[in-house]
């Protein structure tokens, strides 16, 4: 019932958006209606996936798996509904398969994702707000405007507290940002919410360590950007994946996440004394360069380059498995280490304490290499490979890498994606020994975006 309500809610609003001749009852001086957008948007994957060693699917031995789900469904409503003040919600659900809440309740994933509300203090120079937002430090991957996604997904690991201690990536934060001249700024102060809250039983405390439940700290946050031509979308604080030719983009950036006593662990004091609980810092940072133009505007092709290193500290020997959008549910495999997260289906150490590299191509094809571009739309060739080092897997490289295509449709609103992916299935046991096989994942995507 609580779903069909905020759904009627955003219909209502879309409604307002297209008569707007209303000001919501409120009183308004200044006379100036409220310049509302109302968007929507939709991920459907049609996925074949090699499951990790070991996983079962409803008890079922599962050594390959295939899965229809909604990776991404959300409504959007923003705009300037007074004279320098912004308004931003988004309303949605995640990773929706046959595994989604299989023993609690499948039609709960539908909740809030941003409630923003922004004053505009100095133009676009400084802007001032507050509320649950994605804004972020770290990169422009912990904020990324999921509808123009250069790859299939984002890199994941780079919105770092993922359900941990956010919600999908948004926190309650008071936010200052703007762009003064080439430069871009962001700054953030979080109240993160309770590992507790998150759905999920909190690891014991153990020797490795995990999120804090006892305590409670802000976060600090912040990223800054040198943009070398022009300037990139301020408007919301969500940041591209792809522009399509549209614009020459060309930045560098610098970003970090730190907040006291995050985690903890145990640290032993011998067999016949007590342990003592150690606390630790959350502290990220990265160092990124992202690149996207087009080549020859008569053509319209494009080519685009990110590269990216992210020091990860999350404490003593933090690992967190996550497999997206998951096809599986259990092991058959005993004494696996159990703090680091589920290992089966297409999950990987995807967070830990160490250092991750991340890069990606990509060259949009000339406009009319299918056809005339409004007949046929145009393709968008890519390829991706992310590289991480924790601590606890004894710092071993793991890589994981990706290759598609994407067909943007005519009229831009529309894409399909075929993506072919390997990654590194990371079987963890108690011993903290590991073993490492390769598997691969075949993906069909079909976005909208209105």
């Amino acid at each position: 019932m609580k779903n069909k309500i905020i759904v009627l809610i955003f219909l209502m609003l879309g409604n307002f958006l297209s008569a707007q001749n209303t000001n919501m009852g409120l009183p308004n001086p200044d006379k100036q209606k409220p310049t509302l957008e109302f968007h929507a948007l939709n991920q459907v994957w049609l996925r074949a996936n090699q499951s990790n060693p070991g996983t079962t699917v409803l008890l079922d031995a599962a050594n390959q798996t295939v899965d229809l789900g909604l990776r991404r469904t959300r409504f959007q409503v923003f705009g300037e509904v007074a004279p320098k003040v912004f308004l931003y919600f988004q309303a949605g659900q995640n990773n929706v398969n046959r595994m989604t809440n299989l023993n609690g309740n499948r039609k709960s994933t539908f909740f809030i994702h941003d409630a923003l509300c922004e004053y505009a203090a100095v133009e676009n120079k400084l802007k001032l707000g507050g509320g649950l937002t994605i804004a972020n430090g770290l990169s422009r991957f912990s904020q990324p405007n999921i509808s123009s996604i250069l790859a299939l997904d984002v890199p994941v690991f780079a919105q770092a507290t993922v359900d941990q201690t956010d919600q999908f990536s948004r926190k309650l934060s008071a936010i200052a940002r703007g762009q003064i001249r080439h430069w871009d700024y962001r700054i953030v102060m979080s109240d993160p919410f309770p590992i507790q809250s998150n759905g999920n039983t909190a690891p014991a405390l153990g020797n490795n360590a995990t999120f804090a439940t006892k305590g409670h700290h802000w976060q600090q946050q912040a990223i800054l950007t040198y943009q070398f031509f022009e300037q990139e979308q301020h408007l919301t604080p969500y940041m591209p994946g792809t522009y399509l030719g549209s614009k020459k983009v060309w930045n560098i950036s610098v970003g970090g996440i730190y907040q006291k006593n995050a985690t903890w662990s145990l640290q032993s004091n011998g067999p016949n004394a007590p342990a003592d609980t150690l606390y630790h810092p959350l502290l990220l940072g990265c160092v990124e360069s992202f690149l996207d133009m087009p080549i020859n505007a008569s053509l319209g092709n494009a080519i685009h380059a990110y590269l990216g290193y992210f020091y990860t500290n999350y404490g003593t020997n933090y690992l967190k498995y996550n497999g997206i959008m998951n096809p599986a549910n259990g092991m058959s495999q005993s004494g696996l280490a159990t703090d680091a997260g589920g290992q089966y289906g297409n999950a990987y150490p995807m967070f830990g304490t160490g250092h991750v590299w991340h890069a990606q191509v990509a060259y949009l094809l000339p406009k009319d290499f299918l056809g005339k571009e409004s007949a046929h739309g145009k393709l968008q060739c890519y390829a991706t490979a992310t590289g991480s080092q924790y601590a606890r897997l004894n710092s071993k490289q793991l890589v994981i890498g990706s290759l598609g295509v994407n067909w943007h449709m005519p009229g831009n609103r529309s894409k399909i994606t075929v993506d072919l992916s390997n990654r590194p299935a990371v079987v963890l046991y108690n011993s903290n020994s590991f073993t490492v096989t390769r598997k691969n994942a075949f993906t069909l995507q079909y976005q909208i975006n209105i």
